[in-house]
Order: structure tokens, then sequence, then C-alpha cells
């Protein structure tokens, strides 16, 4: 099987979020990425147009970010990304099985 090009990793509420466990657990997950993606204003953009289409603020801008970043998927279990993941057509959005699957038939 062929490499990973790109692992990218951004994390908005790491900082605010009050359970210590997860806190090291997200640190453990940064070390893999390759690229923190800043917020500036073309994912600013981004995001409001994902936001249109029902998305929570910050689940818009988690994937405006794997958009901006040039990510060919959005890996997530979040079922509320999952059912607006058909009307996202910069990025293809899918759960962690199904991108298994997918990755595994390709081969």
């Amino acid at each position: 099987m062929g490499t990973w090009e790109r692992f990218v990793w951004k994390v908005f509420k790491w900082k605010r979020q009050p359970f210590e466990e997860r806190k090291l657990k997200i640190e453990r997950w940064k070390a893999f990425a390759i690229e923190d993606i800043k917020e500036n204003d073309t994912i600013l953009s981004i995001a409001k147009q994902i936001e249109k289409t029902g998305l929570k603020k910050m689940d818009a801008l988690h994937i405006a970010c794997a958009i901006y970043a040039g990510c060919n998927y959005f890996i997530t279990t979040d079922k509320g990304i999952l059912k607006k993941s058909k009307v996202i057509k910069e990025i293809f959005v899918t759960d962690p099985i199904t991108f298994v699957r997918e990755v595994l038939d390709a081969y």
C-alpha cells in the first residue's frame, strides 16, 4: 500500500477543552500533523458558505480548513456532518469505515 501524502490536523476546541484526558489524546494526535492550518479570510469565507448548508459554525470551520489545505477527504464520525455530506462538493466527507473500504478497494 502507498504512503499517506498528508495528514492535516486542526483542533479548534483544544484550548477550551475542560477534560484533561481529552486534551492529552488530542495532543497525541497532533503529533501526526504535517501542517498547522491557521485561520484566515479565505478559510472564513469557505466556512460561511459551508455553514449555509445547516452545519454548525465550528464544524464548517473545521471542514473549511481541510478544503483550504487541499485534503481530498474529511473523515468524521459526527452524524450531523455526515447527514449534510452530500451537499458539500469541495471535499469528500465520509466516516472512517467507508474511507477504509474505499482505500482498500483502490488497491
